[in-house]
């Protein structure tokens, strides 16, 4: 729910997919070869072929079946792809706030006839070599995914799936664990207080506590007062304590039939071998019923209405004088209307996206407010899609200026319309993301048309993005004001629409806490002395279970052995273009360019490094050359798929106190805009504009705006920053860039009346960075392709050589490395602080939240360090062995766990009601593993994991990009992976000791949250 439209076009721009890295032209395969054979009518395990349609420009044949037996939907779509996915959706549509279908997700998830261990589908996590493995639960449906790049795996996680969603147990204790339960705050002492626990419990109030999620919400349930939209899909906090067992198992029996499924495979395997599976698993036990799940349409409103709710105040925000937040929401049409849902999505952005839309003028420019509002633009997540647009950081005082702004704003619209100009932009974006070849593009199929299949529409008709663009351009030559007449309809003339505003009340969380322990109190009064008895056994059974060690011998497994014992390696080629080192990389890009430049910090004053996030965040939107921002953003849109900067720091492989700092320049185009690319990247360097304090202003308050909105739902990830802040020089400067500090900083310029000081900044940090003395570049291409985008680069670097000027680093102690080889040409210089003191220190930031964000990082060693593979698979092994148990099972966090990466060990948790008690489930877990409580099958599934993680797929743009970036050549990867495959029992015990022990390890500690008063009241925390 929680969206940007730019999030939502990209499910229709980044269709992109993959390819075999053999083969460099995009040509009919022997997969879709196979599937074009399929005839209507034809019947195969089960199932009948109903329709075969070739999707040329996504390289897909798509073969639609339905099950004879139950009625279920089934779509396979044929591609040459080995990243093969699978995924079942239900229609689940609850009628109150539960959070039933929430609960439920979870719930069979955690044994099934087949597979009654307790939670199998962690386990699977580390018994299979999946690229993708999770179950979502949307407003209206409920979708069990996975993918693998092995076609045994595929079998196994397809049994796995099918038994969990058709045949689950469904415990009451699972129940009680997932869902929610009354239990005492020590399971194991009657006397302490009773309170509520739950893992969806304290997830939902951990979303709660963010406010965009709260508004989206709000705003759905307003303008949907009729049916299953006005729910809480997910479990309104306060109403989950409502639901039953008895009700949970109803709503499974109702809602999880294969009458009312859909199935979805995509990939290069054989659609008869995924038939027979399924039917011989789970449909054959099953016959038609009839499915009472539809969604009716919402009764059209006569008139406009108006809502109003609060919030808790953000002490993050960028103006805390200004938390005031407004949007109008209009319900438009149904979304099985492929052909009008396309034209209302490329309507909406035409609308708010960029500096040159009608809305970004009329709403931002102004600085009414930071940015628009969390909830924008158009949304085809329900049967009836709708259109969003407000602001967010404004004062109250003006929400009634705003409102007369949207109406004026639509009805310019509908006098002008759009320039053609933006209108070829945004088909532009289109046909770059129709070849945009991504890594897991199966799952973003199956996301893409997710919510119109489970309504009646063609999930195929979706896939038909040219056809669709072919009739939207006729449909505007034949009617010039087409665009025009559908804003007057939609947006001039709709009557239901609804106004709502926010804003926050210093009481807001008080209440929350007091409602809750209203709440509490209520079931407590309600208990009898046999019910309190029934409560504390309960508990106990339950904590015994979480207690056993489970016993996963029914599940199917790979093996180690099926893991390659090599890696594929890469062939790059090194040049130069005017003098500045270039790799180059031949991949089968589909007629797309690929352009990154890595330009080093090493000689930008320290003062100023805080400021280089904020300078990435704006050089490319401020205008350059003889164009205004407004200008160049066209050209950016029209010419390329996007360009962008951002600070990169990379810890050395061999020295945790050496690291490489820069910034990243990326962009990508058709082979026919190379020269229009380059000449935008030649305006940036050579004249970059800086001095619109209007323009700069805007950009500074909706960077201020996004970082402090993050917080809630990343909090684990600036724990994790922050508590690695003092353990190495690398951690120090990527709290700086990208964590709370950065967070801080921002905040603080927002405030900032005169940005004067800033604007003089942004020219020095400029001559430092976008300077070709201290940059390297690669390019990824086609071979045909390569030659002129190698003659493109090398003019561009001569237009930019003006900007070239050999400048003495800051830190006198550098030293260079070479990219691959010794004589490749291409050499990394990094800084070594020798002067660098590892420290320990533990930190609280007090956010208004209802739950915690708690890590904890350990210095260790780093990657190419003979213990850093040990260590690697020691994080994931402590993960599934031990907290997850801890933190989530027992705790009621949302989730928890152990990484090893760039030197530090980071234990972390997230969304977490008991931050001291995770504290000292960290302490335990190293603990467990000096103890060597584990065995060689724990061992080796933890290698599974890593490996799952380790052979990703990697699309072509990404290609070569590790060496380019951090240096590792492919000996040094086949090393590590060799010690991947190593460790040994001795090996985790040793490391576990050697760096995690009490005595041994230097560690940071962060919380992000309420904490506890325990945390509070002990002097050894610092307080933000």
């Amino acid at each position: 729910m929680l969206r940007r439209t730019k999030v939502v076009l990209q499910k229709l721009l980044r269709l992109g997919f993959n390819r075999p890295q053999q083969a460099w032209r995009l040509q009919s395969s022997l997969v879709n070869e196979k599937a074009c054979q399929y005839q209507p009518g034809q019947r195969i395990h089960g199932f009948t072929v109903k329709e075969v349609v070739g999707v040329p420009d996504l390289f897909i044949t798509a073969v639609k079946l339905t099950h004879d037996g139950t009625g279920a939907q089934y779509l396979h779509a044929a591609r040459d792809d080995s990243n093969n996915l699978f995924s079942v959706q239900f229609r689940t549509t609850p009628l109150d706030n539960t959070g039933v279908p929430h609960i439920l997700e979870h719930t069979v998830l955690c044994g099934s006839e087949r597979y009654p261990c307790r939670d199998p589908f962690f386990k699977m996590l580390d018994r299979s070599l999946s690229t993708f493995m999770n179950a979502f639960t949307a407003n209206d449906y409920t979708m069990y995914p996975f993918s693998t790049q092995n076609g045994k795996d595929f079998q196994n996680l397809l049994s796995v799936y099918l038994d969990a969603v058709f045949f689950p147990i469904l415990r009451e204790q699972d129940f009680c664990q997932e869902g929610w339960r009354l239990e005492h705050e020590n399971p194991t002492d009657p006397s302490s207080p009773l309170m509520f626990k739950g893992v969806v419990f304290n997830e939902m109030k951990g979303a709660f506590s963010d406010n965009e999620r709260v508004y989206a919400q709000h705003l759905q349930n307003k303008l949907y007062p009729e049916h299953t939209y006005s729910m809480v899909a997910g479990g309104e906090p306060l109403a989950i304590p409502d639901l039953t067992w008895e009700q949970l198992k109803e709503f499974h029996a109702t809602h999880y039939h294969p009458s009312n499924a859909r199935f979805f495979t995509y990939g290069d395997l054989p659609l008869e071998q995924h038939l027979q599976q399924i039917q011989e698993e789970a449909l054959s036990k099953f016959r038609r019923v009839t499915t009472d799940t539809e969604v009716p349409a919402q009764s059209r409103w006569s008139s406009p209405r108006e809502a109003h709710v609060t919030c808790s105040p953000d002490a993050l925000a960028p103006d805390q004088a200004r938390q005031h937040r407004l949007c109008v929401s209009y319900l438009l049409g149904d979304i099985t209307d492929t052909f009008e849902g396309f034209t209302l999505n490329l309507l909406s952005s035409l609308m708010i996206c960029g500096p040159n839309s009608p809305f970004y003028k009329a709403l931002i420019e102004p600085e009414l407010g930071s940015d628009y509002s969390s909830v924008v633009g158009y949304d085809g997540s329900t049967r009836e899609a709708s259109f969003q647009v407000g602001l967010q950081g404004m004062a109250e005082e003006d929400a009634e200026k705003v409102k007369q702004i949207i109406s004026q704003t639509i009805d310019d619209i509908v006098e002008t319309g759009f320039q053609e100009e933006r209108i070829e932009a945004l088909l532009h974006e289109i046909e770059i993301g129709m070849k945009h070849q991504s890594a897991n593009f199966g799952l973003s199929l199956a996301s893409f048309i997710a919510s119109s299949w489970n309504h009646g529409g063609d999930p195929v008709e979706l896939l038909q993005i040219n056809d669709s663009v072919d009739k939207f351009r006729e449909a505007l030559k034949e009617n010039p004001r087409f665009l025009q007449d559908k804003v007057k309809l939609y947006f001039k003339e709709n009557t239901h629409r609804l106004t709502l505003s926010m804003s926050p009340d210093e009481a807001y969380l008080e209440k929350q806490a007091k409602a809750e322990e209203e709440k509490l109190q209520k079931k407590i009064n309600a208990l009898s002395e046999c019910d309190r008895k029934e409560i504390y056994e309960k508990g106990l059974e339950l904590l015994a279970a979480q207690s056993r060690p489970p016993d996963a011998s029914s599940l199917p497994s790979l093996r180690v052995s099926d893991i390659a014992p090599t890696a594929p390696i890469t062939p790059v080629q090194i040049g130069a273009a005017g003098g500045v080192p270039v790799q180059f990389c031949e991949q089968p890009t589909n007629g797309l360019v690929y352009f990154r430049a890595f330009c080093s910090l090493n000689t930008l004053p320290e003062d100023v490094k805080l400021y280089v996030p904020l300078f990435c965040n704006v050089i490319t939107k401020m205008g350059s050359g003889v164009q205004d921002y407004k200008q160049q953003a066209q050209q950016m849109e029209r010419r390329t798929g996007g360009m962008s900067v951002s600070p990169r720091v990379v810890t050395d492989s061999t020295h945790l106190d050496t690291y490489e700092q820069g910034v990243l320049l990326f962009s990508s185009c058709l082979e026919r805009n190379l020269p229009h690319m380059f000449r935008l990247w030649s305006d940036i360097f050579n004249s970059p504009h800086f001095k619109d304090e209007e323009r700069m202003r805007a950009l500074v308050k909706m960077s201020a705006q996004e970082l402090a909105n993050g917080i809630s739902y990343s909090g684990h990830m600036y724990a994790m920053t922050r508590a690695g802040r003092h353990l190495t020089p690398a951690a120090e400067l990527h709290e700086a860039f990208d964590g709370m500090e950065q967070v801080k900083f921002m905040k603080s310029i927002a405030e900032t009346s005169d940005l004067s000081r800033v604007i003089r900044m942004l020219p020095r940090i400029k001559k430092h960075l976008l300077n070709p003395a201290n940059m390297r570049c690669a390019i990824n291409a086609t071979p045909q392709n390569m030659s002129d985008a190698s003659v493109q680069l090398e003019s561009f670097m001569k237009e930019v050589a003006v900007n070239s000027k050999v400048r003495r680093a800051v830190r006198t102690n550098i030293v260079e490395r070479p990219i691959r080889s010794e004589d490749s040409g291409m050499r990394r210089k990094l800084v070594v602080d020798e002067n660098f003191k590892p420290c320990q220190m533990k930190t609280i930031f007090q956010l208004p939240f209802p739950v915690n964000f708690v890590s904890e990082a350990v210095r260790t060693v780093p990657s190419s360090h003979e213990d850093s593979a040990s260590l690697r698979i020691l994080a994931r092994m402590m993960t599934s062995k031990f907290l997850h148990g801890e933190i989530r099972e027992k705790g009621g966090a949302y989730g928890g766990g152990a990484r090893m990466s760039d030197g530090l060990f980071s234990f972390y948790s997230y969304r977490d009601p008991t931050p001291v008690q995770t504290l000292s489930v960290f302490r335990r877990a190293v603990d467990w593993a000096k103890s060597g409580q584990f065995s060689q099958q724990d061992i080796d599934e933890a290698k599974m994991s890593v490996f799952s993680s380790v052979d990703s797929p990697v699309s072509p743009a990404n290609k070569g990009l590790d060496g380019f970036l951090s240096g590792v050549t492919d000996d040094t990867l086949q090393e590590h992976r060799e010690r991947l495959f190593g460790a040994s029992h001795r090996s985790l015990v040793e490391v576990a000791e050697r760096y995690l022990g009490a005595g041994q390890r230097t560690c940071g500690v962060a919380v992000l949250g309420p904490g506890s008063e325990t945390i509070k009241k002990d002097p050894s925390w610092i307080i933000k």
